[in-house]
């Protein structure tokens, strides 16, 4: 997805708003979750994939960032002592989607192997209200006339076009809830770049959105009466960006009608650096060892993404 996002908006239909939806700001502003309560563990979730977990002087990326990952997954995971439902969450790994849609004239798909998906006993209620969603039929899609949209997408030959959410029927965790990516290549130029991870992250939220929608609703298009929200999160173990995926219609052949919606908070940076070695200067240590920038609310956003649809 060259462009990113913006590509990614046309394939999927989809209105972007900047920022994080009032609901989940609303969690972040409400001193009652006690969001600044984990500032030192958080610390200490650092310090521990990039100081304790390792016999090298400097841990590679490939093993701090999913160090990280699980750490402030445990953090967020005490909270269900004081909210008990959050208990009723499952993580999944190295399952499939697959899901096919038609926009304008050319037939797309999402399928393989994603990020690590949390599912739920129940869904996420819709983020965005009936009236907000009605005034997505005034939003137009950029459009990158003369350059196809689909330019640089891998085309293959469909023999039997799938709709899978990736689980079998009756499993009670059957809600997606979040999508964790974790770009933990060693070597820069294997890791996606910010703009082109977002995207990756809209597109498997739509597509695990669609899916579910198509479970529920079957495959005729058509305008949500419940809106299906799914959320993402990437992360390189340093910069975060967060997303909410709002699914409110399967009818995508058109650039016409109601809109999907999507808000993305973009580069809210965790740390800016991890000193694994102190900086000497003149015999004189001018930079001792430690975490350096930490920026205690991007945790408090992730916190917050992990909350939403429960408290």
């Amino acid at each position: 997805l060259c462009p990113g996002v913006r590509q990614a908006q046309w394939l999927t239909k989809t209105k972007l708003v900047e920022g994080l939806p009032p609901a989940v700001q609303s969690i972040l502003d409400n001193p009652a979750h006690g969001l600044q309560e984990h500032e030192e563990r958080v610390k200490d979730a650092i310090s521990h994939s990039r100081f304790w977990d390792t016999t090298e002087v400097a841990p590679t990326r490939e093993h701090f960032c999913p160090v990280l990952f699980e750490d402030l997954m445990h953090l967020c995971r005490l909270t269900s002592r004081k909210y008990p439902s959050l208990s009723k969450r499952m993580l999944a790994r190295n399952y499939r989607i697959a899901v096919t849609w038609e926009r304008e004239s050319i037939l797309l798909q999402v399928r393989g192997l994603n990020g690590i998906l949390m599912n739920s006993l129940a869904p996420i209620p819709p983020v965005a209200s009936k009236e907000e969603i009605l005034a997505t039929k005034e939003h137009v899609l950029e459009t990158f006339h003369p350059i196809s949209p689909t330019i640089d997408l891998q085309e293959v030959n469909v023999y039997k076009e799938l709709n899978d959410t990736g689980f079998r029927g009756g499993y009670p965790y059957s809600h997606p809830h979040t999508l964790f990516f974790l770009e933990s290549a060693n070597v820069f130029p294997d890791r996606f770049r910010p703009e082109q991870l977002r995207a990756k992250m809209l597109m498997f939220a739509f597509g695990n959105a669609l899916a579910k929608a198509k479970a529920l609703y079957g495959d005729d298009p058509k305008v949500l009466e419940q809106p299906i929200v799914v959320q993402s999160i990437g992360t390189d173990g340093q910069l975060f960006q967060f997303m909410v995926f709002q699914l409110n219609t399967t009818d995508l052949v058109s650039n016409d009608g109601i809109k999907n919606l999507v808000w993305i908070d973009s580069d809210q940076i965790l740390y800016e650096a991890a000193q694994c070695i102190p900086e000497i200067k003149k015999r004189v240590v001018t930079k001792p060892v430690g975490i350096y920038g930490f920026q205690p609310d991007t945790f408090k956003k992730f916190l917050a993404l992990y909350l939403h649809g429960t408290v």
